[in-house]
This record gives structure tokens, C-alpha cells and sequence, in this order.
């Protein structure tokens, strides 16, 4: 029985107290914010189908949608398979076999990735078309009669985005080659294969993962073109947004076309993935050296080198040779001032996108290193989406946001000024800017992550030790540990700005032209000389990080 005094003594136990939500961090905030906005122009092409303009698409079904629909599957197809045997082809030959030029062919056949697909093709244009001087020549040589095939046509359109693009694929292929084991092969053979059966059932199949990567790279920039298929007259959905736009002035059917084209882009990604997970060729153990080349003897040789030097001949050598020699005869078109104010205007804006995309990208990896949430990670690998995008589809989206806040901002300004004030985001730099960040994010977002993820957590925690908040640590131990990264970043988006064409055509100001610009005006008109000059320009800026990629494949796994 409890007493009076024992129960006034008894304490009642104390309440838990409701533990407060714990804020986001700042750097999380920060990279959803960061990701929202990037996300807008997407979701505003997407959102486009919800009120689907349905005498727009009446029109096109009736008139060129199953052709535009049935060419752009035709040439991300065909590109996607002459990448895959170029490619592969190269690799396997530069990595397996030795003869003749094979050292110097490793490096060399990486080069045609710094030049655009739309400059080779004026290049080829201007040299095999029916008034170039290589038809004229072998007119005058055999007769009136002789005619080349037609170049303005899907396989010339094919052919040239094949020597522009198999460089992704050889990259992985050869990449993936010279990593596996040559105990592998070598047992292979002793049960009995030959070399080619052992190339088609063990060292194919193990490289499954870069080939598919390489390819896909390839067929997504061949749905992203624009300056080439437009140059060769080949009707794609890409330059049909182009046309709309300018041509019929309807943004209602260029925001449809674009939506169908973001469609063909994602069918793309859920492919590469498909293809990657279906099945899986691994080497449980990797002993002794990689693979060992064979040595090409007489005519076996002499071929491997004929068909390297063919490649890069047709590739790199010729259209550039080309582009030098007019060039020259358009030096003094060189030296006029609309050349400087064009290289000025095209400096400018590589320059602001690709500062602006490294710092956008430092914010998100460093985050996602901070705090890996769902949300953050999420939310990344959404606006990295923007890299398999074609120009012509961000450019869409970037517009119909940037109208609608614009005329926002305009109703506001004239309530408080009682004025009429003109439009200011729409047809500005900044909407251009926006539109080559959301293209190249990714291309900052891979390097950067690449490279924090090298630096060692014990670094980070001991200077938070030493009193460093998180700003504090990234900007004096991330940021001097990642200059490589950084570097490599600014450089990529700056010559992937410089040679984009189509959101160029479609976002730039009135007045401001860019040398990627200038090339498709000089080249639509069939001036080829006066084309030569900022296309050179656009290839010697294309070839640093090709230069970088050399440098960086030569190094042995």
C-alpha cells in the first residue's frame, strides 16, 4: 500500500519533446534549385503535350510527318551502324595487329572528332558536287557524260556523319580492347577457336558496353543535327523545327515537332540502357599482359595501313586540306573586321557558358558528394538529360518559359513606370546562354564528378576539423585538387558552344552572328571560300580537347 508521502514524491516521467525537422542543407537547396530551373525547358516541351494542336498535326500527317518521322530513323540507323563497323574495325586493328603507321594511326584517327559534321560536309560538297573541280576534272579528262553519284542524298548524309562520329566508338572500342587479358583469348584459343572466332564470340561481346555507349553517342548527335541534313537538303525532324519556325512562323508546330524529336531522344537512352543490361560479359580474373598484336606481314599490312590512311584521309585530311586552300583565296575576306567581331561574339559567349556550366556542375557534384539524397541524385541525372537533347528541342523549351516570364516582367515594369517598355529577355544573350547550359551541363557534370570523386574523404574531414565549413573546405581543398577537372570541363563546353548550330539559329539576337553561324549562311548560299575561314577557326578550337583525348587514351590501363 503507497503512502501519502510516497505518492506527493513520485515524479511523473518527463515527455519526450517533438525533436525538430531537420533543415536542408544550404548546398542541397541549392542544387534542387539549381536543378528546377535547368529542368524548365524539358518539362515546358513536354507540357506542350498536354493541349496538342490538333490541326497543326493534321497538317503534318497529312503533308511531310511520316516522311520527316521515317528520314530521321533512317539516318540515326545508318549512322549508328557505319559507326559501329568503322569504329570497331579501327580499334581492332590499331590494338591487335602491328604494321606499318600503326603507332602514329592510334592517335591520328581521334582527329575528325574536332571537326564539325555540318563543315565536312560543305568540304565534300564544294569538292564532288556536280560544279566542283573533281567532277569538272574528270569531265574534262573522260568526257561530258561522266557523272559521280549524288552526294545531296541519304547516303551522302550518312557517310558524312560516319567520318564525323565513328571517333566515339573507336575511343570505347579501343578503349575496351587493350583492358581485357590475353589469358582470355589465349584460352579461347587452345579450345580450339580461330583468332576470328575468338574475336566474334570472347572479345566482341566482352567490349558490349563501350560499343553500345560509343554507338549511342553517335545516333543521339546524329538526331541533334542540323547543319548537315540542312546543307545536304535531307528532310529530319531537327531541320523541320527550323523551317516551322522561321519559314511558317508557328512556335505551336516547332513546340509539337520539338516534342516528337525529344521522344526519338529518349527511345534513344532506354535503348543504350536495354542493350548494356540485357546481358553482361565480365572477366573474373585478368592475368598477364593485355592483348598482344600480331604483326601484319606484306600485302596484310600494307592494307591495315591503306585502310587507316583512308579513314583519316577522307576524314580529317581532306576536308581540312580543302578548307586551307580556300582560305587562301579568301584572305582578304580574313582580315576584314566582320571576321573579328564574329570570332569576338563566339569567344564571348563560349566563354560565359562554359564558366557558367562548370560552376552550375561544381554546385551539384558537391552536393550530391555532401548530402546523396534521392532528391539531389534524382534531380542531376534529370538535367544531364539536356546533353542527348538536340539544340533544336532545348531551344523550343528555353523560348516559351523565357516569353512567359518576360511578359510578366514587362506587365510589372510598365504598372510602375506607366510606360510601354519593349520585351527584354526574349531575343537576348541570356536566353541563349540559359539554352547552351542546359545543352552542355552534362559534359561539366561528368568531368567535375569524375574528379571529386578521386580526392579522399580523410582530406574533407580533416579540414572540417580544422574549423572549415563546407564552403571553406570545397574552395580551398576541392577546388586546387580539382584544377584538371575544371580545366578539362571549361574547355570541353567551350568548343562543344562554339561549333552548336541549332539553338544558335534559333535563340541569337537580332544582329548577333556566331562563326558557327556564318558558316551555314556562306554554305547555303554555296560560298565555300568565304565559309573556309571560320570553319578552320571552329576546327582549331575543336581540336584541344581532341588533343586532350590523345593524351589521356594513350595512357595504359
Amino acid at each position: 500500500m503507497s503512502t501519502p508521502g510516497a505518492a506527493a514524491g513520485r515524479t511523473e516521467p518527463a515527455r519526450p519533446t517533438a525533436a525538430r525537422p531537420a533543415l536542408p542543407s544550404p548546398w542541397t537547396v541549392a542544387a534542387v534549385a539549381v536543378s528546377a530551373v535547368l529542368a524548365v525547358p524539358i518539362l515546358a516541351v513536354l507540357a506542350s503535350l498536354g493541349h496538342p494542336a490538333v490541326d497543326v498535326w493534321a497538317h503534318l500527317w497529312r503533308t511531310q510527318l511520316a516522311e520527316l518521322v521515317a528520314n530521321t530513323l533512317a539516318l540515326v540507323v545508318g549512322v549508328g551502324a557505319g559507326t559501329l563497323l568503322v569504329g570497331t574495325g579501327l580499334a581492332w586493328l590499331v590494338v591487335g595487329h602491328r604494321f606499318p603507321g600503326r603507332a602514329l594511326f592510334e592517335s591520328a584517327l581521334i582527329l575528325p572528332l574536332a571537326v564539325p559534321a555540318y563543315v565536312i560536309g560543305f568540304a565534300f560538297l564544294g569538292l564532288f558536287d556536280f560544279a566542283g573541280p573533281v567532277q569538272t576534272s574528270l569531265r574534262r579528262a573522260v568526257g561530258d557524260g561522266l557523272r559521280l553519284p549524288e552526294i545531296r542524298s541519304y547516303w551522302g548524309v550518312v557517310l558524312m556523319m560516319t567520318l564525323v562520329f565513328y571517333p566515339y566508338v573507336y575511343l570505347l572500342a579501343r578503349t575496351a580492347f587493350r583492358e581485357q587479358g590475353a589469358a582470355t583469348l589465349e584460352t579461347a584459343r587452345s579450345l580450339g577457336h580461330s583468332r576470328l572466332a575468338t574475336f566474334l564470340e570472347v572479345t566482341l561481346p566482352m567490349a558490349r558496353p563501350s560499343l553500345v555507349a560509343g554507338v549511342a553517342l553517335a545516333m543521339m548527335e546524329a538526331l541533334a543535327d542540323f547543319g548537315t541534313v540542312a546543307t545536304f537538303g535531307f528532310r529530319t525532324l531537327t531541320e523541320a523545327i527550323y523551317r516551322v519556325w522561321y519559314g511558317m512562323f508557328d512556335r505551336v508546330a516547332a513546340t509539337q515537332l520539338a516534342s516528337l524529336l525529344l521522344f526519338f531522344a529518349a527511345g534513344l537512352l532506354l535503348l543504350e540502357r536495354g542493350l548494356r543490361g540485357r546481358a553482361r560479359f565480365t572477366q573474373s580474373q585478368r592475368r598477364g599482359p593485355g592483348v598482344t598484336p600480331v604483326p601484319l606481314r606484306g600485302w596484310r599490312g600494307w592494307a591495315a595501313t591503306a585502310a587507316c590512311a583512308a579513314v583519316l584521309g577522307l576524314a580529317f585530311v581532306l576536308p581540312v586540306g580543302q578548307l586551307l586552300v580556300w582560305a587562301r583565296a579568301a584572305a582578304g575576306w580574313g582580315t576584314a573586321a566582320g571576321f573579328s567581331i564574329l570570332l569576338a561574339n563566339t569567344l564571348t559567349l563560349a566563354g560565359l557558358a562554359s564558366a557558367a556550366a562548370a560552376v552550375l556542375a561544381l554546385v551539384l557534384v558537391y552536393a550530391g558528394r555532401l548530402h546523396p539524397t534521392p532528391g539531389v541524385r534524382l534531380s542531376t541525372q534529370f538535367v544531364s538529360m539536356g546533353y542527348a537533347l538536340p539544340g533544336a528541342v532545348i531551344a523550343v523549351g528555353v523560348l516559351m518559359p523565357l516569353a512567359w516570364l518576360d511578359h510578366l516582367v514587362v506587365r510589372l515594369v510598365e504598372a510602375w513606370l506607366a510606360r510601354e517598355v519593349g520585351l527584354v529577355l526574349t531575343g537576348s544573350a541570356a536566353g541563349l546562354l540559359f539554352a547552351y547550359i542546359v545543352r552542355f551541363l552534362a559534359v561539366s557534370l561528368q568531368t567535375l564528378e569524375a574528379s571529386l570523386a578521386k580526392i579522399p574523404a580523410s582530406l574533407e574531414d580533416a579540414a572540417r576539423s580544422l574549423g572549415e565549413d563546407a564552403t571553406g573546405t570545397l574552395a580551398r581543398v576541392h577546388v586546387p585538387l580539382m584544377r584538371g577537372g575544371l580545366l578539362t570541363a571549361l574547355v570541353l563546353v567551350f568548343v562543344e558552344t562554339m561549333k552548336e548550330m541549332p539553338a544558335t539559329l534559333l535563340l541569337r539576337p537580332f544582329g548577333l552572328s556566331t562563326l558557327a553561324i556564318e558558316v551555314w549562311e556562306r554554305t547555303s548560299e554555296s560560298m565555300w571560300a568565304e565559309a573556309a575561314i571560320p570553319a578552320l577557326a571552329i576546327v582549331g578550337a575543336g581540336l584541344l580537347p581532341v588533343f586532350l583525348a590523345i593524351r589521356l587514351s594513350a595512357r595504359r590501363p
